[in-house]
């Protein structure tokens, strides 16, 4: 595993080596920010309604996927992707969800930089490959996906 070298304050494209591999975070879902989100934006009952989840394909209540997302989007934007240079993203490919988030389950991201790269028609910026994983405290993936950032250059 990899540690920064410098704050998220102060991280720029060339923070981010080829090859490094970070972990961070913790979140722990409830039982309630689940229900709480599917009722909005997934209301399947294995979301929504814990007694009929109980009979439903995951034997309880789960995570929707998209919620799965929003939680690992949150840490890596408090811990990986720095204010002062991230410059968005344009996708995210490859998004697998191989087992379900529970209420209770503690999460933590491992983000491994694949691709490191400075653009070629915009030379103030680079482009990030990262594969991320998203874990249960059981060290089983709960996510996983390759994201694509653009990352503005230290500035000189």
């Amino acid at each position: 595993m990899t540690e920064f070298t410098t704050p998220i304050d102060d991280r720029w494209f060339e923070d981010y080596p080829q090859g490094a591999v970070y972990e961070f975070g913790e979140a722990v879902v409830t039982a309630e920010e689940i229900v709480e989100y599917a009722r909005r934006f997934d209301p399947q009952t294995f979301h929504t309604d814990p007694a009929a989840a109980e009979h439903g394909p995951f034997g309880g209540l789960v995570a929707s996927g998209w919620h799965t997302a929003g939680v690992m989007m949150r840490m890596f934007v408090d811990h990986f992707l720095s204010s002062v240079s991230s410059l968005g993203s344009s996708g995210m490919d490859d998004v697998r969800w191989p087992r379900p988030v529970r209420p209770g389950d503690k999460l933590h991201v491992r983000a491994t930089i694949e691709e490191a790269r400075l653009s070629k028609s915009k030379p103030d910026r680079g482009l990030l490959r990262t594969h991320i994983e998203l874990f249960n405290a059981d060290a089983e993936v709960v996510m996983s996906a390759h994201a694509i950032n653009f990352m503005a250059v230290r500035p000189k």
